[in-house]
Formats: structure tokens, C-alpha cells, sequence
């Protein structure tokens, strides 16, 4: 047998395949069947509660067993604590990034609205909203609690910004980014997709509102 005629046969052959080379794939691959653990379980949250919500419901909406959920995690409190978190990062994120476009401070405190009011639409973020931290094991709560400080303490540092630039009429910050924070939060409560606003067009409703107040300012008197 020639040595060209051995060449052909050896690269004709199969390559046996590593069950290593692929190990960032399947990395990914568990991630996001991890993702779509939390997100289903969040989906679920919302719609019936926590304690409502058992791991056998979470499987059956992904046409899986339940035993296959414990691969991506350890029990419903871990799924809880990971929906809370993921919220929770995805806001102060996006005030970050909003912080960081730069602007007055008026325009960096609309922009964190928006984020806010965005966010608690989302699945993670009306999870956050609609499942009390109380119900997140005690062992992780303080360090939800300390994320969640961290968003109003930017509400209150842009609205004394605001004060002190002149764009937000003088008021106590504290007592205004609870307000804020708090009017934002509920639209995770009631909102409804496929209602009749989206989700961009209540939140830009809710901050015009906040931002505007409710009373109708009388209009100047002409001095003669």
C-alpha cells in the first residue's frame, strides 16, 4: 500500500470526537437552561405567588421532570433568592449606566425613572416588586436589603442634585425618592401585558405624572 493510498484512508476516517472540546458549549448550554429555570419560576411568581408556586409547576411549564430542575439549582428558596437578585442587578445597572451618560441631574433622574419603571414590568423585576423580601430566606435577605438601599439612595443623591441645579422645586430627597420609588414600584403590581398601554408608554405616563403633579397650575397674572 502506497503511502498516498494511507494518507486517503486516514483523513476518509471520522474524527473521534473529545468529550472535552465542547465543555464551553455545554457551560453555555446549562446556563441558559439555568436562565430559563429562573425565568419560568419568576413567570410563575407573579402570576400565582410563591408559596403558591411549586417546583412540579415549574417543570411542567418547561416539559421537563422535576428531578431534572435540580441540576440548574438546590430548592424553590434558591430560585426566589436568584429571581429577587437578578431584578435587583438588572435595576441598579441600568441607574449606572444612566449615571454614567452623564447630563443635569434632572435628566439623569428621568432616565433612572425610566429604567425603574421598565424594569419592574419585566419578569425579574415584578418579581422583585410582587414577592416580598421577607419571603427570601433570612440568610440572604440582609444583602437584598442592602441592594435595594442602594437604588434609593441614588433616587435621593439626584433628586437633592436636582434641588440644588435648580430643575426640582425644593423638597426633602428623602421623603421624595420614596415617593418616587414607591409610585414606580407598583406599576409592577397591577400592570398586565397586552393591556391597553405598553410597557414604554406606562411608564412614561407614570413619570410624566410624578413629575408634573396632579394639580393644575393656574396660569400667571398679568400685572397691569
Amino acid at each position: 500500500m502506497t503511502d498516498t493510498t494511507t494518507r486517503k484512508k486516514q483523513q476518509a476516517r471520522a474524527p473521534v470526537a473529545s468529550p472535552w472540546a465542547d465543555a464551553p458549549a455545554r457551560a453555555e448550554q446549562r446556563e441558559a437552561k439555568r436562565d430559563a429555570v429562573l425565568s419560568t419560576a419568576a413567570q410563575l411568581f407573579n402570576e400565582r405567588g410563591f408559596h403558591a408556586t411549586s417546583l412540579d409547576d415549574i417543570a411542567a411549564r418547561l416539559h421537563v421532570s422535576k428531578p431534572t430542575l435540580y441540576y440548574y439549582v438546590k430548592n424553590k428558596d434558591e430560585i426566589l433568592l436568584q429571581c429577587v437578585r437578578r431584578g435587583l442587578t438588572m435595576t441598579l445597572e441600568g441607574i449606572e449606566a444612566s449615571r454614567q451618560a452623564g447630563g443635569k441631574a434632572i435628566d439623569q433622574l428621568q432616565a433612572c425613572m425610566r429604567v425603574y419603571a421598565r424594569i419592574v414590568t419585566m419578569d425579574f423585576g415584578m418579581c422583585l416588586i410582587r414577592v416580598g423580601d421577607e419571603q427570601v430566606p433570612a440568610d440572604s435577605r440582609k444583602e437584598l436589603r442592602r441592594l435595594k438601599s442602594s437604588i434609593d439612595q441614588e433616587f435621593r443623591r439626584l433628586v437633592a442634585e436636582g434641588v440644588k441645579e435648580g430643575s426640582v422645586a425644593e423638597c426633602d430627597p428623602k421623603m421624595t425618592a420614596f415617593v418616587i420609588a414607591g409610585a414606580l414600584s407598583w406599576i409592577g403590581r397591577w400592570y398586565q401585558p397586552g393591556g391597553e398601554y405598553s410597557a414604554d408608554e406606562v411608564a412614561e405616563k407614570c413619570i410624566a405624572t410624578l413629575l408634573a403633579g396632579v394639580l393644575r397650575h393656574p396660569a400667571p397674572m398679568l400685572v397691569p
